[in-house]
């Protein structure tokens, strides 16, 4: 039978309309190390051992990554023998070889603390029971570790539509040469010539295999801020930001987060999502949410934890109530 992927992507499915059990999502308007800090310590449970976290440390300059001094003072304080994990890319640039690689890491402040390069030595096969995969090739030193803490910088991306933690582990975790080309390449086709649909259920398979790998010492942490319409690996490219910053969010369940991320974007007011509302649709990304609930991944519903006001259980349009507009000075 010929795969087909299943269409939908570009159409926001109301929370109401969702047929789905409910997960928890934290959330925290306090952007900084200390927001990280401690919205991290309501979903680290089990994240012990060789500890790694896995983020887009960005090309060089990028405007939008999250803060290096940020990761830094999260490190020293929570997961002081961490290690920040990356991957080499697939497109040609400054992240395309290890060597050009490593000296982008030093421009943007990544020197406090060991990075590992994870396909630098090589590829390993990830079992997964998917429809499009059978098995993701990650960077072979990925299993080196005990836990995966996900740290995400949540925003739009050129393809994904958004880039969540979904974007952070799927494309983030396969490997520069092999695994990210049976996400975003047809055999004998163009390099980029998977999209849409197809692309989304790709991502969100490779991000299965690392999660099913890791169990329940993985945990999912997202910083809605900077959020131009463009991934990190447009660094100083990247269109300007217009979406207004909103704080972070971390959960146990991966979809039940990037879900919620989405659902705050959403119930901003139309002058302040425009952008990345098209962004997400036009490049049908809504199906990264879909699939991951379809593949037993989590849930598309939550209740949304508000750890600044004693943990109280708040709505979705309280959580984007009064946002500010966007100040790049900030």
């Amino acid at each position: 039978m010929e795969k087909v992927a299943k269409k939908g992507g570009d159409k926001y499915v109301p929370y109401d309309e969702r047929v789905s059990e409910e997960s928890i999502v934290y959330f925290t308007r306090d952007l900084s190390s200390n927001g990280i800090k401690k919205i991290y310590e309501k979903v680290n449970e089990n994240i012990d051992g060789k500890i790694a976290i896995k983020l887009h440390t960005g090309e060089p300059h990028g405007p939008n990554i999250i803060p290096s001094s940020w990761v830094k003072d999260f490190i020293k304080d929570e997961c002081p023998n961490a290690t920040i994990i990356e991957t080499n890319t697939y497109y040609e640039g400054d992240r395309y070889t290890t060597e050009k690689h490593r000296e982008t890491l030093k421009i943007n402040g990544w020197n406090f603390c060991p990075v590992d390069i994870i396909d630098e030595d090589g590829t390993i096969d990830l079992p997964v029971n998917g429809k499009w995969f059978d098995h993701m090739t990650v960077g072979k030193n990925l299993v080196n570790y005990d836990s995966l803490i996900t740290l995400t910088h949540f925003k739009g991306h050129v393809a994904g539509g958004f880039g969540g933690s979904n974007k952070n582990l799927g494309i983030g975790c396969a490997d520069g040469r092999i695994g990210k080309a049976m996400i975003h390449t047809y055999p004998g086709e163009g390099q980029w010539s998977i999209n849409e649909e197809d692309f989304m259920e790709r991502i969100v398979e490779s991000t299965k295999a690392t999660v099913d790998y890791f169990g329940d010492k993985i945990t999912f942490i997202n910083v809605m801020r900077n959020m131009s319409v463009s991934c990190d690996c447009e660094g100083v490219a990247a269109a300007p930001v217009v979406t207004p910053n909103v704080g972070i969010l971390a959960s146990r369940d991966i979809c039940a987060l990037d879900t919620a991320c989405i659902d705050l974007v959403y119930a901003m007011k139309p002058e302040e999502n425009h952008d990345l509302v098209e962004r997400i649709e036009t490049r049908h990304g809504l199906r990264q949410l879909s699939y991951m609930h379809e593949l037993g991944m989590g849930n598309t519903k939550y209740k949304l934890i508000d750890i600044d006001n004693g943990n109280k259980e708040i709505k979705r349009s309280e959580a984007v109530a009064n946002l500010k507009p966007f100040d790049k000075s900030e």
